[in-house]
């Protein structure tokens, strides 16, 4: 039973630790390619996202949507 509680408490503090290392990572490798010339760029109406700040905070605030939209954004740059 012990071990049952351990990992219920156990699993949001990894799910959380995924989210934030893809977030950093996402930091990270749009940084890069923006240095590089080679932005990581979403256009969804009036919004233009490029930045790796922005690319952070979207990935932090609404990762579920966001990460994958990244990556696909990343693929097609």
């Amino acid at each position: 039973m012990v071990s049952s509680i351990m990992l219920n408490a156990f699993v949001p503090i990894l799910l959380l630790l995924v989210v934030l290392a893809t977030d950093l990572w996402v930091y990270l490798d749009s940084g890069s390619r923006l240095a590089g010339g080679e932005p990581v760029t979403v256009t969804l109406g009036p919004f233009r996202v490029e930045s790796p700040t922005v690319w952070f905070v979207a990935c932090l605030v609404l990762w579920i949507v966001a990460f994958p939209l990244y990556l696909v954004a990343r693929g097609q740059s």
